[in-house]
């Protein structure tokens, strides 16, 4: 027996993605198997589909090292393409509802000659209070905008970092740096950054330079994966964290290694992501 995958990528956040409806495996074991880059396919993860009695679909989402995700910026899109052009699901009102450990989302897909080439997220509303997020942190260090702590002091290795905290379904921790994202050790802070006690469990690292009122760049080190060549809901936490310091107006491309992913958010409601979604091949894994 094996099992049929197929692998796709948003802005290169690839993942495998397993039609899973009726299929019993050890995901977390089969996750790690099938992420492996040298004896695997290789990928930041692997992502179920499945059914919901809440929407659409149901997506599972786990990490490279097998914990399972609540939420997949990135993974959404795709899993929306992948589910459209195989007649699994249909948008209705122009949009898939899809529900994730994070809360049911809604993609809206751009098709050109029959094919998903773009979707658009409806990311839900950033949760900003720590408790929720969850964060552990001193009320007498950082600052409150509203009920978000920014500028949260942390040192690692030497290396003084100011974070504000935001949950986009999953928790983020955003850094705005003055060193160019290229030059920042984030293989060796990043891990130590999301293994941090202030995070109960644990955390997504972004590091952002501001290049304009309207653009970012960025890197992720990505909770259980490492760096990713992108992350949406990063870019979307990295959008709300830029919009609470008023670095940015409503809307912002955040540039990441694999790409640029498009960012909406007045403030108030919920935060929306669009950017590509690409199938690269499909197989059978021995299973």
């Amino acid at each position: 027996m094996s099992i049929e995958f197929t692998k796709m990528e948003g802005c290169g956040n690839d993942y495998v993605y397993v039609d899973a409806r009726g299929i019993n495996e050890d995901w977390p074991a089969l996750s790690v198997a099938m992420s492996d880059r040298h004896f695997g396919i290789g990928s930041d993860g692997l992502i179920l589909i499945m059914d919901s009695d809440r929407a659409a679909l149901k997506m599972r989402m786990f990490n490279a090292d097998g914990s399972e995700g609540e939420m997949c910026g990135n993974g959404i899109r795709c899993f929306t393409k992948f589910a459209i052009e195989r007649n699994i699901a249909a948008p209705a009102n122009g949009g898939l509802t899809v529900e994730t450990l994070g809360g049911v989302r809604t993609v809206t897909p751009t098709s050109e000659n029959g094919r998903v080439t773009r979707a658009r997220v409806a990311m839900g509303a950033p949760t900003l209070l720590p408790r929720n997020i969850p964060v552990v942190v001193s009320l007498s260090k950082g600052r409150n905008i509203g009920e978000a702590v920014a500028d949260y002091p942390l040192t690692i290795d030497g290396v003084d970092l100011k974070l504000t905290f935001v949950s986009m379904g999953n928790p983020h921790a955003v850094a705005f740096i003055d060193t160019p994202v290229e030059q920042f050790p984030l293989h060796t802070i990043g891990p130590k950054v999301e293994h941090h006690p202030i995070f109960p469990n644990r955390v997504n690292f972004e590091i952002v330079n501001r290049v304009g009122r309207n653009k970012l760049n960025a890197r992720v080190w990505e909770r259980g994966s490492g760096e990713t060549m992108a992350c949406g809901s990063g870019a979307c936490a990295m959008m709300v964290a830029s919009h609470l310091h008023g670095f940015v107006g409503n809307n912002v491309d955040i540039t990441l290694p694999g790409g640029t992913l498009t960012i909406e958010w007045d403030g108030l409601g919920e935060v929306y992501l669009e950017g590509p979604a690409t199938e690269v091949f499909s197989g059978r894994w021995p299973s």
